[in-house]
């Protein structure tokens, strides 16, 4: 039983916080039953977003609403906060935190006081101080910017489609990602396939008249999977028609114009980075251990190094890897690692508020799975390489498996099943971002952002 009642503040929704807190629901029922315990979970946003299903969210495959998960539904047992919190001072066991609130109450942030702290913040994109990154750069880490992007492309294909400009078609055709992770390669690839698909529904635009272009500073695309497997990919992506460029960095994409290292330039609209990530700024705003890279310093029960009652996990968090051969490695920020750790983190508070032992999170890494659009793949699990439709299928199984809830389960396993009875939906809903323009216009005022000076080309 816990001695005392104990307040556990767990600031973050992703896959740390989301988990850890609905492990802690488990857990400590009966003292959350008896009052004993109170979770308190602050995060910018109400819902947990499964991020290895963004690129089919962008290529339409998979509704947007099904790749997020509720937290007040899941959550049920605990206070789920919508708010930021912008510094943490672990000495005074206080935290500084905005609502959505705040402003309009004129009271300034507010002070919430704890007793466990539970740091998962997650990361941000990393990115480089590239003249016109920030005003025409897309990104790719929420569900926002995925949708953001389907409809980015279709409006570009409308825009080629109905100018007869050489210049314009040619930079609205010419998409340029940037980064050869994950991220990059599964969005590159989902969203090629989703354009080639579309462009049949376009009296002038072809597919041969698309430009995708990926570049990658390293010699090489996927580093999580075996050098083998990274060739293949980029063999894979040339056949379709997509210029791979390896040991190339962005320069500049001022003006509309991705300038590279190798001397090429291309008028383009579209420049999506994805080319790393790095901790939350708000491991930098504590008081706790970091690492040289920004990360928590960690130790293998996910224990914050140096202090009590403070525990990490996650992208922002430095975990030993027990099971690694050379001495000092890290686990790495990947949703493997995240999704276990939060259960051992989850199970370590619940044993420290009993006085019980503590366990060691140990994790062998098993391999990973990439989509490269319909139909094609790779996969290393297990020591076992996969290409092509069964790297693919067992993408999509592995992912349903650990995608949470069986609600959702069960809504994107139908949607898979719509999708391959029924053609791909190809209609841009860009109004959605801005959707009281129209009215506003109508109204006497003026429409929120002049399509002339958007940056991402959206009307």
């Amino acid at each position: 039983m816990v001695k005392e009642r104990a307040r556990i503040l767990v600031v973050g929704g992703g896959y740390v916080g989301m988990y850890t807190a609905l492990r802690l629901q488990r857990r400590l029922k009966q003292e959350l039953r008896r009052g004993e315990v109170d979770i308190t979970v602050v995060t910018p946003d109400p819902y947990m977003t499964y991020q290895p299903f963004l690129p089919e969210a962008a290529a339409g495959a998979i509704s947007p609403r099904h790749v997020v998960v509720p937290l007040r539904r899941v959550l049920d047992q605990c206070h789920v906060v919508v708010g930021e919190v912008q510094s943490v001072n672990h000495a005074k066991r206080t935290a500084t935190l905005t609502t959505l609130a705040t402003e309009e109450e004129g009271a300034g942030p507010e002070q919430l006081t704890y007793d466990e702290l539970v740091l998962a913040p997650g990361s941000i994109a990393r990115t480089l101080p590239i003249p016109g990154l920030a005003e025409h750069g897309i990104g790719f880490k929420s569900v926002e910017e995925a949708i953001g992007l389907r409809n980015h492309v279709i409006e570009q294909m409308d825009i080629a489609s109905s100018t007869r400009d050489p210049e314009i078609r040619d930079a609205a055709l010419t998409f340029v990602f940037v980064g050869g992770g994950f991220a990059g390669v599964e969005a590159l690839g989902e969203l090629e396939d989703m354009a080639r698909y579309a462009a049949r529904h376009y009296h002038n635009v072809q597919p041969e008249d698309m430009k995708w272009i990926l570049v990658e500073a390293s010699d090489r695309v996927l580093p999580e999977v075996v050098e083998e497997m990274g060739r293949y990919t980029v063999t894979e992506l040339r056949r379709r028609n997509i210029d791979v460029r390896l040991h190339t960095r962005l320069e500049s994409c001022a003006d509309r114009v991705a300038v590279l290292s190798d001397g090429s330039r291309f008028p383009t609209r579209t420049v999506v980075w994805t080319a790393g990530v790095k901790p939350h700024p708000l491991i930098a705003a504590t008081d706790l251990a970091r690492t040289d890279r920004g990360r928590l310093k960690c130790t293998p029960q996910l224990t914050v190094e140096g202090t009590t009652h403070a525990w990490a996990a996650g992208d922002a968090a430095a975990v030993p890897d027990v099971t690694a051969a050379e001495p000092g490695a890290e686990t790495a920020p990947n949703a493997q690692h995240a999704v276990r750790q939060a259960k051992v983190l989850g199970d370590n508070i619940a044993h420290a508020l009993r006085d019980e032992p503590l366990e060691t999170y140990a994790h062998k890494y098993v391999g990973s799975v990439a989509s490269l659009g319909l139909h094609q793949g790779v996969a290393h699990v297990y020591g076992r390489k996969l290409k092509g439709y069964p790297a693919w299928f067992m993408h999509r199984v592995y992912h349903l498996s650990r995608v949470p809830t069986f609600n959702r389960k069960a809504r994107v396993l139908a949607e898979w099943t719509l999708s391959g009875l029924f053609k791909r939906e190809i209609v841009s809903l860009g109004s959605l971002e801005h959707p009281r323009a129209e009215f506003e216009l109508a109204a006497g005022g003026k429409p929120p952002t002049d399509p002339v000076g958007d940056p991402k080309g959206s009307s």
